[in-house]
């Protein structure tokens, strides 16, 4: 059966490209969910004014992507997950949690853009790869570090606090001892000559 794509579909053929496919992937897949019409004399008919309308779209469209790209590059998300003594962490990272994370910056892709061979389920830095256009192709870097418990919180400012404290006690003694050395030399010097 023919039909006219009416979306790039990967593996399949571009918008305005007339392809013969199975009789129930077009009436069950395609057609329904509007990446294809059928290709009937008149759907023929049309199909240069539906190209040169497809291609005014995906010009659009890559420009809109093209933006979207350059945002992407520039980002480097940090996720902060919990673990284990060991560092392993307790779950992952996965399309959804960097799909949100992208929200959450005002940018908009589709989950199928992000192309994860598996999830991330380390800590320190990775990059996923992002194809939002068939042209277009990015690499978002990112960072999973981890969570700091309630109880580590209030160690880690203990910690602090008092390494606040040590360098100023520690300065004296150093001043202090250095003056006292250099009276002593002094002592020393002025014992010499008389």
């Amino acid at each position: 059966m023919k039909v006219i794509l009416t979306e790039n579909i990967h593996k399949l053929g571009s918008k305005g490209d007339i392809i013969n496919v199975k009789r129930g992937f077009a009436r069950n897949y395609l057609v329904p969910r509007n990446y294809a019409i059928y290709a009937t004399p008149l759907n023929i008919k049309k199909q240069e004014v539906l190209k040169k309308q497809f291609a005014d779209e995906d010009s659009k469209q890559f420009e809109y992507f093209k933006q979207i790209g350059d945002k992407i590059s520039g980002l480097k998300l940090v996720f902060v997950r919990k673990v284990d003594e060991h560092d392993n962490l307790y779950g992952s990272v996965s399309e959804m949690d960097i799909l949100h994370e992208l929200k959450n910056l005002d940018i908009d892709i589709s989950k199928t853009a992000i192309h994860m061979e598996k999830h991330i389920k380390h800590l320190g830095d990775f990059e996923v790869p992002i194809k939002l256009h068939k042209d277009i192709s990015v690499a978002l870097h990112g960072f999973i570090e981890k969570e700091v418990s309630e109880r580590e919180k209030s160690a880690l400012n203990e910690v602090v606090d008092i390494e606040q404290q040590i360098p100023k006690s520690e300065t004296n003694v150093e001043n202090d001892v250095s003056l006292s050395s250099a009276a002593d030399s002094e002592q020393v010097t002025v014992q010499e000559e008389a």
